[in-house]
């Protein structure tokens, strides 16, 4: 199954209304190239998603969903989830590993919305005590899908615990990957390969 070959087309007007709706928490896997792809520069460079091009447009693909767990701050940027212009942020990690993959381009979102915290087992304690939050989320999640109009679904979770509340509530509606998450110690090389043996995996089952 290549998948590559039913993506979903973005027009502008579509584009536009995910902009407006989900533009403080979500992305797409589109950054600015480096011939050095180990460096952090341009990171935090998101200007192509002001107007976007028709070239802009095609590579984007709703199809594919890259999936984190929560945003740890306020996003104030438009389409600046996992685009930070921090030098300590690893999300350039992400940029490295998915570039020239199929997974360029992919949306890019938060399984929990609406909570801003930097340790994550400080929410999944959370989660654990307020299920009816947690099942909200994926409610919201569902929503999400079906407004970028993603069709044939498949989601990519990035580490442990997004995985986890993702395979519980739609292990039966989706496919759902794993990958480590890009704040984890991992050599990028490493981290790259987590991506590149998916990709084998999907397009050749």
């Amino acid at each position: 199954m290549n998948v590559t070959n039913k993506m979903t087309k973005i027009t502008i007007d579509t584009y536009n209304k995910i902009k407006e709706k989900y533009g403080n928490i979500s992305s797409w896997a589109l950054w600015t190239e480096h011939t050095d792809n180990k460096s952090k520069s341009g990171m935090g460079d998101i200007t192509f998603f002001e107007n976007p091009s028709h070239i802009t447009l095609d590579l984007l693909n709703p199809n594919i969903v890259l999936v984190g767990l929560n945003i740890s701050e306020k996003i104030t940027r438009v389409f600046g989830n996992f685009h930070p212009d921090k030098s300590s942020a690893q999300d350039y990690k992400t940029r490295f590993a998915v570039q020239g993959t199929m997974f360029w381009g992919a949306y890019m979102t938060d399984i929990i919305k609406s909570y801003e915290e930097k340790i994550s087992c400080n929410l999944m304690k959370y989660l654990s005590n307020n299920k009816d939050f947690e099942k909200e989320n994926v409610k919201m999640f569902e929503q999400e899908l079906l407004d970028i109009g993603s069709q044939n679904t498949i989601i990519v979770a990035f580490g442990n615990d997004s995985y986890n509340i993702l395979k519980r509530n739609l292990k039966d509606k989706y496919k759902i990957y794993k990958v480590p998450h890009y704040s984890a110690f991992i050599q990028l090389d490493s981290f790259r390969l987590a991506f590149t043996d998916l990709e084998h995996k999907i397009k050749y089952l």
